[in-house]
């Protein structure tokens, strides 16, 4: 299954970094592998996965020819700023631990079920990873009947407790977006596609905000201010990966933290700046200001 064998390569990528600079022989990684999951590793099978983790997380277990020992390379970078990568990582390390200490950490830690990722999220990466068509039944929610569709599985991403699927579908000739949770029904087919060259999902998705994809739309600069408390969230967890702080021209003593994001804006965003109510101002562009205001004194009505 490639569930399973996912969680072999975090875990290979986990034991690799936790022996930190120094790395480990083969030997050792051999006799981890065996304690580990109770087979035995030979050179091929490793081999073999430091391409596919290379591949799939981008991460390059490297080998010191003076030792003969295995290391990654910026370990600190690996776990903190591959966002992304740590994410899907730390995801799995944290699943194969509960599914291993399940009795004694019961009650004791508490996960977000994300749905649309148990059904179908392994099927479809076992199609990226042999670049075959995927058929898809899929329903919109706005609609009661299903269409088939066949797409091309460039990449996959989660976004707000939801997996999507990113793809060129034949039907609609073009690239589009899928939400898993909107799939009734999935085949693998046996027709191939060839990857485009140097395709990257978080370079498609750059100037996006959240999932929606541009199009020919530019990004344009959004200037906010924030209250002192809710700055502080908002550089832990930015709303935007292009999210910064500006200069202090714009702040005010409620709102004393400015920040400047560019990015094409979309309802997700609206919907984003309204759940912030009154602890974030929209500063630019007007017609965003004035968008939000609009939503927000359609949903006072509601409750007047």
């Amino acid at each position: 299954m490639v569930s399973e064998l996912l969680n072999k390569y975090i875990w290979l990528v986990q034991t690799v970094l936790n022996a930190g600079e120094r790395g480990l022989d083969l030997g050792e990684v051999q006799s981890r592998w065996e304690s580990r999951w109770g087979e035995y590793y030979s050179r091929r099978s490793f081999c073999n996965h430091r391409e596919a983790i290379a591949e799939v997380f981008g991460i390059e277990i490297e080998c010191n020819r003076s030792t003969n020992r295995y290391f990654i390379r910026y370990g600190e970078d690996v776990s903190d700023t591959r966002a992304d990568a740590a994410w899907l990582i730390n995801t799995f390390t944290v699943n194969s631990l509960l599914t291993l200490g399940q009795e004694r950490l019961s009650g004791r830690v508490s996960v977000q079920n994300i749905p649309s990722g148990q059904r179908w999220l392994t099927v479809i990466m076992e199609a990226m990873t042999e670049d075959r068509i995927l058929e898809l039944e899929y329903r919109k929610y706005q609609s009661h009947e299903s269409e088939t569709l066949h797409v091309s599985p460039y990449a996959v991403k989660e976004f707000e407790r939801r997996w999507y699927l990113a793809g060129w579908c034949r039907e609609r000739e073009g690239l589009r977006v899928y939400g898993l949770d909107r799939i009734v029904g999935l085949k693998v087919s046996a027709e191939g596609f060839r990857m485009p060259a140097r395709f990257d999902v978080d370079e498609l998705f750059s100037k996006s905000y959240g999932i929606y994809l541009p199009g020919d739309r530019p990004a344009e600069k959004i200037v906010f201010r924030a209250t002192e408390r809710e700055s502080a969230f908002l550089e832990d967890l930015p709303l935007h990966h292009s999210q910064k702080r500006m200069g202090t021209e714009l702040a005010t003593e409620e709102y004393p933290v400015v920040f400047g994001m560019e990015a094409v804006p979309n309802v997700d965003m609206v919907m984003d700046f309204c759940r912030l109510g009154s602890r974030v101002e929209v500063l630019e562009p007007e017609w965003l200001r004035t968008e939000i205001a609009a939503e927000i004194e359609k949903a006072l009505k509601l409750y007047k």
